[in-house]
């Protein structure tokens, strides 16, 4: 048997309506999970939900905004406890300070960095008392080093990485294990349409691609293999980490 199976685990994955998250939900299911895909956009987290039931896999949808504490909560009550918890949803902004406006700021760090925070606070309890479980918080290159005009995205994924790693000094003997992943740029349905809407289209992508040594941005299966590895019982070992999938990108920082 693969190590890779995470048969019957049952995992949530926020922001599963598109992009990252959705190759999340759709390889955690199959390999066995039970998966809640779950997303601010009902309809998105339906057509997740669907497509991985049409594959032979097992899957929910729910619509929730993590950056409410309340519906957070709710939603641990429907879903019951989780084995996996991948706080996936988040938002970005361009621009340097004189760009970002303190809205600007709030309104990043309520997705990004207390969405984070509502999930952990409503799933993980339930693992602390199970003694077992995997939490991976989506955060960034962003959170390792700092990027060039997202002086708010970069501010709230360094929380991210920070409170990954509070999290699992503090409930380290535990069985619970918490850890990050921190992609470069990835070619996710968004991105794809904002290269489209270049005067160069074959430019744009070479000139976002720059920064990693790859020569290309990730897709978005190769972000959800490293979310299950870090979900699945062979990275026992692996708590309290940053795992870097970007293209080399802070290979000289």
């Amino acid at each position: 048997m693969s190590p890779f199976r995470i048969d019957d685990k049952t995992a949530l994955v926020s922001g599963a309506g598109s992009g990252i998250g959705r190759a999340i939900a759709e390889l955690f299911a199959e390999q066995g999970a039970v998966v809640w895909a779950v997303d601010l956009d009902q309809a998105s987290a339906e057509a997740t939900a669907a497509g991985i039931r049409a594959a032979g896999g097992r899957a929910e949808a729910a619509r929730v905004d993590v950056s409410d504490a309340a519906a957070v909560e709710g939603l641990a009550r429907t879903t019951g406890p989780l084995d996996v918890l991948v706080s996936n949803a988040g938002i970005g902004h361009v621009g340097s300070l004189l760009g970002t406006t303190a809205e600007d700021l709030d309104r990043l760090y309520a997705v990004n960095v207390r969405g984070v925070f509502n999930g952990a606070r409503a799933f993980v309890p339930a693992m602390l008392e199970r003694r077992r479980g995997s939490v991976i918080h989506m955060a960034s290159i962003g959170g390792i080093v700092a990027v060039r005009e997202r002086l708010a995205y970069t501010t709230t994924k360094f929380a991210v990485v920070g409170m990954t790693k509070a999290l699992a000094l503090d409930h380290s003997h535990t069985g619970v294990r918490f850890n990050c992943i921190c992609p470069g740029r990835v070619e996710t349905p968004f991105v794809q349409k904002r290269i489209a809407e270049y005067p160069d289209p074959e430019a744009a992508y070479r000139e976002m691609a720059s920064t990693q040594l790859t020569g290309r941005m990730a897709r978005p299966f190769e972000i959800a293999a490293a979310a299950l590895y870090l979900a699945a019982d062979v990275s026992a070992m692996v708590t309290g980490t940053s795992l870097l999938v970007d293209g080399g990108w802070s290979a000289g920082k």
